[in-house]
């Protein structure tokens, strides 16, 4: 079974998750100055579960009803590229790193005007995408949540951990709220 808890217990982001030193690399600047009050949907919330294949489903509802919760202005299609990224980086999490890493974690920041999905495991080995070979079936996972990512106008990493493991994430730019 997953946890989930909300970093800090409220909302975590530096700054809000506006301004230069709090937007992760690759997002537009913001257009205008920012209301004063954090928007009712940011916030940095982690999932944790054990790396079994029923975690792939669960970290893909957990982060579709968070986002429908907290009411992000995510659009259909963004959502939609969003729950397909987290379920590939997961199964590869546990197809790949279940061995060293028997949990994993899933991160998912909501600023103003951006979302960032991360997926960590304590495997040391960073993967690559791979070109597209017709004849395999399978390895292409990474090579797709990139393809997803830049379509979006996103941006997507592969970092080494403090403790040696390796975390996958992108970061996706939403369409700003209006508010009267």
């Amino acid at each position: 079974m997953a946890t989930i808890e909300r970093e800090g217990g409220d909302r975590t982001m530096d700054d809000d998750g506006r301004g230069f030193g709090s937007r992760p690399e690759g997002c537009a600047a913001p257009l205008g100055p920012g209301p004063a009050d954090p928007l009712p949907y940011e916030g940095v919330w982690r999932f944790t579960a054990p790396a079994v294949d029923a975690s792939v489903p669960q970290a893909r509802h957990a982060v579709r009803d968070l986002l429908l919760r907290q009411g992000a202005p995510v659009s259909d299609d963004l959502a939609q590229g969003l729950l397909l990224i987290v379920s590939e980086l997961v199964t590869n999490a546990v197809k790949h790193a279940a061995v060293l890493s028997p949990t994993i974690a899933v991160e998912l920041a909501v600023g103003a005007e951006w979302l960032r999905l991360s997926v960590e495991d304590n495997h040391p080995y960073r993967p690559t995408a791979l070109e597209t070979d017709h004849g395999r079936t399978g390895g292409r996972g990474l090579l797709l949540v990139r393809e997803i990512t830049h379509e979006a106008g996103g941006v997507c990493e592969v970092d080494h951990t403090a403790s040696g493991g390796k975390v996958i994430w992108v970061t996706l730019p939403l369409k700003p709220a209006r508010f009267p």
